[in-house]
């Protein structure tokens, strides 16, 4: 088994990213207990990828607590596990994999800290049922004294100049200087509609990380969980690694990372990704980039035309 590690200086630390070409529960024997803070993956979703074997559910979830058991013995006492997840299709009944999962992370005593709901404009259009347009992260701890670094993922505030109106604080600002919580689904209904979806593209034909995965984490998506739940050289893993998002993740944020994938075409694009980061050839999307929005122009261009001219 061929372990690649690459080195990446910063000011006063070296980076250490490393791809192992594997299969999970095998390469997982190579390393101590607890040695890392973040775990964060999209495991394989039993759909019938080039990479998977369609199995039933039952067999699948079987499969998945083999490996979750296996990592939580090297995740750190204060460490996360970030399990990102879609649905699992049927001949067209949904099985939605988070509540499969959850049953299995809370057997092995982990504690639910957010349900995050991953929301994107585009995807595929169904036709007997509504078009899915969102995935989901379980977030789980294993103790109540976790890391959790806010300050790094704040947002804008959506509205920066308010003032407290009454009581000792009248006339200064109510809210954080620095942002607000990005929040999660569950907080949109009690308290804001705009900023309580994590609202990321994910990567198809036009995004400008798109390899050959058929199912690629966006490196921002991984990025918030990185910064949130880590801290400078801590160590994060990705058991299903794929085509090295969370490495570049890690990396461009002073992390130690490994990135385990049994596909060998797959570890030969990581270890390209991460050379061309370190060339700054590598092309990606910067955390919290706003989504487009269509000008006017382009409103007017995507128009019928028989509405047009009954316009003009």
């Amino acid at each position: 088994m061929k372990v690649k590690e690459t080195l990446f200086p910063y000011l006063d630390s070296s980076v250490k990213t490393v791809v192992e070409n594997g299969e999970t529960r095998e390469v997982l024997e190579n390393y101590e207990d607890e040695k890392f803070d973040l775990i964060i993956t999209s495991p394989p979703y039993n759909i019938g990828k080039s990479y998977e074997a369609k199995q039933s559910i039952e067999k699948y979830l079987e499969a998945q607590e083999v490996i979750i058991e296996k990592l939580l013995r090297v995740l750190s006492s204060r460490g996360s596990i970030c399990w990102q997840v879609g649905n699992y299709v049927d001949k067209g009944e949904v099985f939605p994999l988070d509540i499969y999962f959850y049953q299995i992370f809370k057997k092995y005593g982990l504690k639910l800290r957010n349900r995050i709901i991953w929301h994107f404009g585009h995807g595929l259009h169904a036709s007997k049922r509504f078009s899915g347009r969102y995935e989901t992260i379980l977030w789980f701890t294993k103790n109540d004294d976790y890391i959790f670094n806010l300050d790094p993922i704040r947002i804008p505030s959506k509205y920066p100049g308010k003032l407290h109106f009454k009581g000792p604080k009248k006339g200064t600002p109510s809210g954080n200087p620095n942002g607000k919580n990005p929040s999660d689904i569950w907080e949109i209904v009690v308290e804001d509609w705009e900023d309580g979806l994590w609202n990321i593209p994910n990567v198809k034909s036009n995004h400008p990380e798109k390899t050959i995965h058929p199912c690629q984490f966006p490196i921002e998506l991984v990025e918030r969980c990185v910064l949130a739940l880590t801290n400078e050289n801590s160590w994060v893993l990705d058991p299903f690694a794929g085509v090295g998002s969370t490495l570049i993740a890690s990396i461009k944020n002073n992390r130690n990372s490994v990135g385990i994938e049994k596909e060998k075409d797959y570890c030969k694009i990581s270890q390209k990704r991460i050379q061309d980061y370190k060339d700054g050839e590598l092309k990606f999307r910067p955390i919290n980039k706003p989504i487009h929005q269509p000008s006017q122009k382009d409103k007017v261009a995507q128009m019928p035309i028989e509405w047009l001219k009954k316009s003009l």
